[in-house]
């Protein structure tokens, strides 16, 4: 079985019980791929450089970064340079063959760019020209697979190789979860997305309203129902997974003891295939 773990950079995440947890399910002989975001981690070095992070509304109602050139260029530094390089370094101290790769390296996460994007402001709708992201369509599973066979542990993180029409590639944001979602397809993997709270929950103010398992297209409905702001990107991340491929979706508590472990073995919230089978009864 592949697991492909993907620690959330939210504050409230250390890190540290994940690493060591992924060191122990390796040194057991099993293959993991680490993914990771890191957007606070940006922002506080936008703050640093006295740049301003801005948000903006999509015509559904979905707030998200707008990237211009100068953002993107905090990102690469950020999350391709110093996240990615201390997940490495911490992996590797703790005894795993760790490996660090952005999804511009030997194509691994490739998509169109979207350089346009519609927004609304002040209630009127509009064209943002400018933006650096996408979402990835393509995986290069190869690239993964032979590093695994080798005995590396692959630590995946944003920008992502946007393709432009002209077919020249340009580093671009993309959404952290859906970046593990997509490489837990390609790969049929078990998703492990690890977050500050115990998985997806009836009511965020309460632990004990957790949605243990969402196993048919009803509980899949009230999970969607439920869910809200970044938790509604992680079941859009579980779809995407599922769909692509993956074995299951687990929803997670990063600060967990051995938290991946505690995840594969039942705790958190577990999304599996049946959830996106249309009910015909």
């Amino acid at each position: 079985m592949t697991v492909v773990v993907k620690i959330g950079g939210a504050r409230a995440v250390d890190p540290a019980d994940a690493i060591a947890d992924v060191a122990s399910i390796v040194e057991d002989g099993e293959d993991v791929v680490v993914t990771h975001g890191g957007s606070t981690a940006v922002d506080d070095a936008l703050d640093r450089l006295g740049i301003e992070p801005e948000y903006v509304e999509t015509p559904d109602g979905v707030v998200g970064r707008f990237t211009d050139a100068e953002t993107m260029e905090v990102f690469e530094m950020v999350l391709a340079g110093r996240v990615n390089t201390q997940l490495v370094a911490s992996l590797r101290s703790a005894g795993v063959d760790a490996v660090g790769l952005s999804g511009v390296d030997g194509g691994l996460l490739e998509g169109p760019r979207t350089s346009a994007v519609r927004v609304v402001e002040d209630g009127t709708k509009k064209i943002r020209r400018g933006d650096h992201s996408g979402t990835p369509k393509a995986v290069n599973n190869g690239l993964l697979n032979s590093l695994l066979a080798e005995g590396y542990t692959p630590v995946c993180s944003p920008p992502m190789a946007g393709i432009e029409d002209d077919r020249a590639v340009t580093p671009v944001n993309t959404d952290a979860d859906r970046a593990a979602a997509v490489i837990a397809g390609a790969l049929d993997a078990t998703l492990v997305l690890l977050t500050d709270v115990p998985g997806i929950l009836a009511d965020p103010d309460d632990p004990a309203t957790l949605f243990e398992t969402v196993e048919t297209a009803a509980e899949w409905e009230e999970v969607e129902a439920a869910a809200a702001g970044f938790m509604a990107r992680k079941l859009m991340a579980a779809e995407e997974a599922l769909t692509g491929g993956a074995a299951e979706v687990v929803v997670a508590d990063a600060n967990a003891e051995a938290p991946v472990t505690a995840a594969l073995e039942g705790s958190g919230t577990h999304i599996q295939q049946g959830a996106l089978e249309v009910d015909t009864a």
